[in-house]
């Protein structure tokens, strides 16, 4: 039995190069879904770089401080770690419909970053008002009070989009497919961001706080 192998096009189009011979006169043109991949690849260049820029602005715009945008955008990057783990298990490729998920899903982990950062802050501040800031142990214990306060709202924003995204995965009939790659994406990041970013954003911003102390 021959084992059918797929290929990108990338992979595609230099096989075809190497292999096949056109006799003087003749062109090969790709088309259909190679060339509409080929013209989304170049559009995802300019899309993807300017939706982080956007993301970049607006969370300065709210916190009118590098440092807390940074912080929040430390997190990002693990909710591609779920996403991407789980398109290897569903054996999806990076396609247009998986980048529209990804895209998706680098703002809603900036929006619950950004609840997150807003929790550490005002425990940060009360403590702060009734003089109890005093050492690191005392802001330890702040960042702590702050986090545990945004757990059960955490958990809330990831259990309501597992229930509204979980009946996708499952779905069939016309456009499940494409559905479905949108979806992955927003359910595996949103798995692996609800773990990670209470203890990355936290841990960040004690760093970040207790250089004040000194």
């Amino acid at each position: 039995e021959s084992e059918v192998r797929r290929v990108r096009p990338e992979e595609a189009k230099r096989m075809v190069t190497e292999r096949v011979s056109l006799p003087p006169g003749y062109t090969l043109l790709w088309a259909g879904q190679f060339e509409y991949q080929l013209r989304a690849k170049e559009t995802l260049k300019v899309v993807v770089p300017f939706t982080l820029l956007l993301i970049f602005l607006l969370l300065y715009l709210n916190t009118k401080s590098v440092a807390k945008t940074l912080i929040i955008l430390v997190a990002v990057p693990f909710s591609a770690v779920g996403a991407i783990w789980l398109l290897y298990l569903l054996d999806y490729n990076m396609s247009v419909a998986v980048w529209v998920g990804v895209i998706a899903l680098l703002g809603v982990d900036a929006e619950t970053g950004m609840f997150m950062l807003l929790y550490l802050e005002l425990a940060y501040q009360e403590r702060r008002e009734k003089g109890l800031m005093r050492s690191w142990e005392d802001l330890k214990q702040a960042e702590i009070a702050g986090a545990v306060q945004r757990l059960r709202p955490k958990v809330m924003t990831v259990g309501v989009m597992f229930v509204g995204l979980l009946p996708i995965m499952w779905s069939t009939g016309t456009g499940a497919d494409v559905m479905k790659r949108i979806a992955a994406p927003m359910v595996g990041g949103m798995l692996s961001v609800a773990i990670l970013t209470l203890a990355v954003i936290p841990a960040a911003y004690l760093l970040w706080k207790g250089r004040t102390l000194k």
